[in-house]
C-alpha cells in the first residue's frame, strides 16, 4: 500500500520551504514537490537587503535560499524533484500526480508562487533570449559596457536598473507614469546613481534587430509620440529587461480552487481554500505584499493550520 502523508507541499521556494520547516517540527510526514531549482524567484535574485535576520552586507538570494533548504531538510522533510501534471484535491485523500506516479496526502499546500510577465510588445518573443530578458542576475554579465533598458517601475525593476549599472555602462529605466512607484529608499538610491537614464510616460512600442536585438522603439503615452534608439555599431546589442509584475502559477488547480480574476488564489487569514484541507501560501495567492518574509510567514501559517486540521480529523 502506497504512504499517504499528512501533508505534500507542491513548490520549494520561500513558502514552500518554510511550510516544511514547520511541517517537520510539528512531526508531520511532509513530501515538498519541486520541478526545478529551489527558491523560485529569489534564486535569482542578487540582493536581499529586507530579509528580517538575513546578512546585512551581500546577502544573496541563492545564500538565503540554501539556509531554508537545509532548515527544512534538518526537520525530516522529504524532496521529489519532478514536474506535477496533475492534481485531484477533493475528498480527505488528496493525489498529486508526476506523470505516471501518485502522491496521496491528506493536507496539500500550494506553494507554486509565481512567474515574470511578459511585456506584450511586437518582437519581445523573437528576441527572447537574443536580447529580451527577464532576469538581471543570469543575464547582466552578457551585457557589459553596453547600453540597457529596464521595463518598469515598481521595486524590482529598480533594483535590477541599479544591479545593471554594475555592467552595463548605461541604464534606461522605461516607465509608463511620470514618477516611480518603488520604495522611497530605493527610489533615493536610484536618482543618485549617474549611470541611470529615465524615459517617463513611455511604454515600449516594438523591438526590432537582425538576429540580436538592435532597436527599441518608445512611445509616449501622452503625445504618441515615437522615439528610436538604436545600438552602437560598436555595440551591435541593445538589451531589454522586462519587469512589469508576476503571473500566479496556478493553471494546474485553478478549475477547483477558487482563484481571483488574475489567476491568484484566494484564501482566509489562516491560508484555507475552498477546499478543506488545501491551503496556499506566498505568492501564488491574493495578498497585499509579496516579498520574501511574507511567503516565509504564509508557509508558517499554512503548516500549522495543516497540524490542526489534522487534529481535529482524529
Amino acid at each position: 500500500m502506497s504512504k499517504v502523508y499528512d501533508c505534500i507541499i507542491i513548490g520549494a521556494g520561500p513558502a514552500g520551504l518554510a511550510a516544511g520547516l514547520y511541517a517537520g517540527r510539528s512531526r508531520l510526514s511532509t513530501l515538498i514537490i519541486e520541478k526545478a531549482a529551489d527558491g523560485g524567484q529569489i534564486a535569482i535574485t542578487d540582493n536581499i537587503e529586507n530579509y528580517p535576520g538575513g546578512i546585512v552586507e551581500g546577502e544573496t538570494g541563492p545564500q538565503l535560499i540554501e539556509r531554508f533548504t537545509a532548515q527544512a531538510e534538518r526537520w525530516g522533510a522529504e524532496r521529489l524533484a519532478k514536474n506535477v501534471s496533475k492534481v485531484e484535491l477533493e475528498g480527505p485523500v488528496k493525489k498529486v500526480f508526476c506523470g505516471d506516479e501518485v502522491y496521496e496526502a491528506k493536507t496539500i499546500i500550494l506553494a507554486t508562487g509565481a512567474h515574470a510577465r511578459k511585456g506584450g510588445f511586437p518582437g519581445e518573443e523573437e528576441y527572447t533570449g537574443k536580447g529580451v530578458s527577464y532576469c538581471a542576475t543570469c543575464d547582466a554579465n552578457f551585457f557589459q559596457d553596453l547600453v540597457v533598458f529596464v521595463i518598469g517601475g515598481g521595486d524590482s525593476a529598480v533594483e535590477e536598473a541599479m544591479y545593471l549599472t554594475g555592467f552595463a555602462r548605461e541604464v534606461h529605466i522605461v516607465h509608463r507614469r511620470d514618477q516611480l512607484r518603488a520604495a522611497e529608499s530605493i527610489q533615493e538610491r536610484a536618482f543618485r546613481n549617474e549611470k541611470l537614464v529615465f524615459e517617463w510616460n513611455s511604454v515600449v512600442d516594438h523591438v526590432e534587430g537582425d538576429g540580436v536585438l538592435q532597436k527599441i522603439v518608445l512611445k509616449d503615452t501622452k503625445t504618441g509620440e515615437l522615439r528610436s534608439f538604436e545600438a552602437d555599431e560598436d555595440d551591435g546589442v541593445l538589451g531589454c529587461f522586462v519587469f512589469i509584475g508576476t503571473v500566479p502559477n496556478s493553471d494546474l488547480f485553478k478549475d477547483e480552487i477558487h482563484c481571483d480574476e488574475k489567476g491568484y488564489v484566494i484564501t482566509d487569514d489562516d491560508m484555507k481554500t475552498n477546499i478543506e484541507g488545501v491551503f496556499a501560501a506566498g505568492d501564488v495567492r491574493v495578498k497585499s505584499l509579496r516579498q520574501v518574509v511574507t511567503a516565509a510567514a504564509d508557509g508558517a501559517i499554512a503548516a500549522i493550520q495543516c497540524e490542526r486540521y489534522l487534529a481535529e480529523q482524529k
